[in-house]
């Protein structure tokens, strides 16, 4: 085991890493020059708590030779946590009515939608409890009223979704659909039309769905095979 990068380690990170972790499994090992969070006999995992477009050149190197698995939590239920915003001030607490859902991985997967079908590579999802640390930071954060996230930090986790295969990607498409829009697929999954049109874009490019024209402005799709 080697201490390289856990100084600057985030909690949820170090949470989920130590959670995920096996007997015999080995922690921060460097692997063709970069730092593996842990490596399970001949499958190298990374556990990516923020955006997927830092980790593109360090997945695209290693699957070249290593199968690589990528850990990504998404948080089912929320608590957000107000630190003081002056000295002597009150910690708050509340619950966030909104509720995470797998498909949500695929507004990050738009960094690298190719790999979804590359052999080497396998994307697991985990549904986790969370409380997310908020700190007033005044201007520089007009969109939150001066409130930025400080860190998130792990509560339990209650759900793995593993993808191993363009089989395990189809599972989450609704059945029947035909032929369908990404408005269509919105509306059968009760998503925001902007995140089926990245699921859409992300399942085309792994040939999951394929586009076959035009319904007015918008793409037309059916699952390939169909």
């Amino acid at each position: 085991m080697s201490n390289i990068g856990v100084l600057n380690e985030k909690p949820l990170h170090a949470s989920l890493k130590k959670w995920y972790v096996q007997p015999g499994d080995q922690i921060e090992v460097k692997v063709d020059g970069f730092v593996i969070d842990i490596v399970q006999g001949d499958l190298l995992v990374e556990i990516q708590t923020g955006n997927f477009a830092s980790i593109k050149p360090k997945l695209n190197k290693l699957l070249s030779s290593h199968s690589v698995r990528l850990v990504y939590p998404i948080a089912y239920e929320k608590w957000i946590v107000k630190l003081p915003k002056n000295v002597g001030g009150e910690i708050t607490r509340r619950k966030s009515p909104k509720r995470g859902r797998v498909e949500e991985v695929f507004g990050e997967m738009v960094s690298f939608p190719q790999l979804l079908e590359n052999s080497n590579f396998s994307l697991e999802v985990l549904m986790t409890k969370e409380e997310e640390f908020w700190q007033y930071e005044g201007k520089r954060k007009w969109r939150r009223k001066g409130w930025g996230i400080k860190e998130r930090r792990l509560l339990e986790v209650v759900d793995q979704i593993l993808f191993e295969n363009p089989a395990d990607w189809h599972t989450l498409l609704p059945r029947g659909m035909g032929e369908f829009t990404g408005k269509d697929l919105a509306e059968r999954m009760g998503i925001r039309k902007q995140l089926s049109q990245k699921m859409a874009y992300c399942l085309r490019k792994a040939n999951i769905i394929k586009l076959i024209g035009k319904r007015g402005r918008a793409n037309l799709y059916e699952v390939s095979g169909t």
